[in-house]
This record gives structure tokens, sequence and C-alpha cells, in this order.
């Protein structure tokens, strides 16, 4: 079985009455894999229950009610709670009382709320498996130790990361963008050879036709 990963794609419900903001947290969340739907705060309740998002990102003038009313419909999904400029250390408090799981002031930097909403939805991920299975490849995780039909593979740590990617859903073919951001840390692929290279030699290694190229797309680990 293999567990949920915080690196695929979460969904996250962004309500936030700022137009310009909430255009900015849209683009830049999405390029860096998030799948946002960007609401002001009156729609954030009805689409909660539609939606089932991975997280809840709130902005300010309404968001220590919004985060209190959506604690009473589900107690389950992770808040984040943006302040406005003027907030202080009572209104920290207060939004932690009511239920939010992050803090973040205004004027915020972007790279530090996605790290914290990656840690947030870290703390409330699913423990992962130590053992991955993908057809005849089976991957412990403590030991990192991979082998295909019994036979010990030994890869070096890029090519370990990547298989460790395409084995979270074997049969999905990967884009280029999406492997080179979650296992490269690249915003875009541009004219990069890293990622073939990689898989090319990743291919060579575990034999057996696994690591499939989809031409103009990307890659996966069991072909049909």
């Amino acid at each position: 079985m293999v567990a949920a990963s915080v690196e695929c794609m979460s969904a996250v419900l962004l309500a936030e009455p700022e137009e310009a903001t909430r255009s900015f947290l849209e683009r830049h969340l999405a390029q860096d894999g998030f799948e946002v739907v960007g609401v002001t705060d009156g729609e954030a309740l009805e689409l909660l229950e539609r939606l089932c998002p991975d997280l809840v990102l709130i902005g300010d003038p309404e968001g220590l009610e919004l985060c209190r009313r959506l604690r009473e419909r589900d107690r389950e999904v992770p808040v984040i709670l943006l302040g406005s400029q003027e907030s202080d250390p009572v209104d920290r408090v207060r939004a932690f009382d009511r239920g939010c799981d992050d803090y973040l002031d205004r004027p915020f930097h972007y790279d530090e709320l996605v790290a914290r909403i990656r840690a947030v939805l870290r703390r409330v991920a699913p423990p992962e498996s130590e053992q991955m299975t993908a057809g005849e490849i089976e991957i412990d995780r403590p030991t990192r130790r991979v082998t295909v039909v019994g036979r010990r593979v030994v890869l070096p740590t890029k090519e370990y990361e990547l298989l460790l990617k395409l084995a979270s859903d074997p049969q999905r073919v990967f884009t280029k963008d999406e492997l080179l951001r979650d296992v490269w840390g690249f915003r875009s692929a541009g004219r990069t050879r890293t990622l073939d290279s990689h898989a090319s030699r990743l291919r060579r290694r575990l034999g057996g036709g696994y690591v499939r190229n989809v031409w103009g797309v990307g890659y996966c680990l069991l072909g049909d």
C-alpha cells in the first residue's frame, strides 16, 4: 500500500476578500503545485462542504469569525489565518482560540506562507507507510532498500527520490514540471535535461521496462 504524501497536489480553499491578494496567491500557489479555489469569505462555508479541501487559508477582516464557524462545521480541515497589518499578539491568541492551526501577520513573505502551508499539511497527513510496493518493485523507506523481484538495486539519492515520487502513484503520468518541482525544487522545467538523464539511468538500473516516458507529457512507473 502507498500512503498519501504531502508532495502530491493538495487542494487549498482560499478565502481572501482582497482581489489583488487573492489573485496573487491563486497564481503562485498553483505554480507551486497546489489546487487552489479562491473565494470571498462569504462563499467559504458553502464551498467547504462541496470541495473537501486539504487546507483553508483565510484572510481578514472576517477571519476570526469564519474560522470559528468552520470549526463548528468541520473539526478536521486545517486552517491558516492571515492577519491584518494592524494585528497584535491578542489577535493571534484569539485566532488560535477559535481553532486556527497557524497564523501569519501581514505583510507576509510568500515563501514563508508556502513553508507554513506545507508544514501544516505534514502535521495532519496520515503517517507514511514504511513499505512501498509498485508492481514487482519494493521500497523500504527506513533503510532506503529497493528490490525488483527480490533483486537489490542500489540507487543514488536523486534517482531514489524520483522513484519514490513515481511509486507514490505508479499508474499516473507525472508531468516534467511536477517532477522537477517536487524532486529537484525547480519552479519551471525550462530547457534542463536533468530529469531526462536521471529517468534514463533509473530505467536502466530497474530494468524490466519500468519508468516509461510518455512523449510530450512526462513519466510514469508502471505503464500499460
